[in-house]
């Protein structure tokens, strides 16, 4: 990967906040087609949310019943700090503002946060572990991922959420046992490719330990290689070509 500096020369700005507000919730519709694509809805489970760059405790997140693969820019809703869908013509999941809100309200610096129901996600969250540094990808989350080792139900009430949020702390990714994976961001593409990356990491896992017993990457280089692979700018950049690819493939998401 290229030095962060030059990597910042990639990165969007703006001239408004109308500007910003769009470009997040391009890459919000775009994540969700990618999510489709790889299959991680699950019924009307799931759901990704970008903090709106002018008001700052209300979030964009997709409409209840929608699927992934079907939503674009027009169908996103922007919820407030009560629940109340304020811009946009659907309902909100319940579970979504639970969680999300409470998310958003912990971590000020987070733009962004990704939750489904993916198979290898949740297949790994029912062991109540955290992931193991196995492969070069698996440590962008060594020492920054945690375990939120409980589970009552549907997340339905705000203190559930907080716990969640509270679980998380500040690391970039949390396991909810017998649940899935939730991953946070600066940015709506580094929150999804967090998820993305997290979902293939648990699925490596998972393949490894049913082969026999996996070597870890010792402490120290596990250390460095998140240094490497695990920052958020790095998040981010490894994001783009995914973008670029699902916007040619799919150019209705911009409706």
């Amino acid at each position: 990967m290229a030095p962060a500096n030059d990597l910042k020369s990639y990165l969007p700005t703006f001239n408004s906040v109308e500007e910003e507000r769009q470009h997040r919730k391009e890459r919000l519709a775009a994540a969700f087609r990618l999510f489709g694509k790889f299959g991680f809805d699950e019924g009307v489970a799931g759901h990704i949310t970008a903090r709106d760059p002018e008001h700052l405790d209300h979030f964009w997140v997709n409409p209840l019943g929608t699927a992934f693969s079907h939503i674009r820019v027009s169908d996103l809703i922007r919820v407030n700090e009560q629940g109340e869908v304020v811009e946009g013509n659907a309902m909100v999941n319940t579970a979504a503002f639970a969680i999300h809100s409470q998310v958003h309200a912990a971590r000020p610096d987070v733009i962004a946060a990704a939750h489904a129901h993916s198979i290898y996600g949740k297949s790994w969250s029912s062991l109540g572990r955290l992931l193991d540094p196995l492969t070069q990808d698996s440590c962008a989350f060594y020492d920054d991922h945690a375990l939120f080792d409980d589970y009552t139900g549907v997340v339905l009430d705000l203190e559930e959420g907080k716990r969640i949020g509270h679980a998380l702390g500040e690391h970039k990714a949390v396991i909810l046992r017998n649940h899935g994976l939730l991953t946070v961001g600066h940015s709506v593409d580094e929150a999804a490719f967090w998820f993305v990356t997290m979902e293939r990491t648990c699925q490596a896992q998972l393949l490894a330990e049913a082969a026999g017993t996996p070597i870890l990457i010792d402490a120290d280089h596990a250390a460095l290689t998140a240094t490497q692979v695990g920052s958020h700018l790095g998040g981010w950049f490894s994001f783009q070509p995914m973008y670029a690819k699902i916007t040619k493939e799919q150019p209705d998401l911009f409706d």
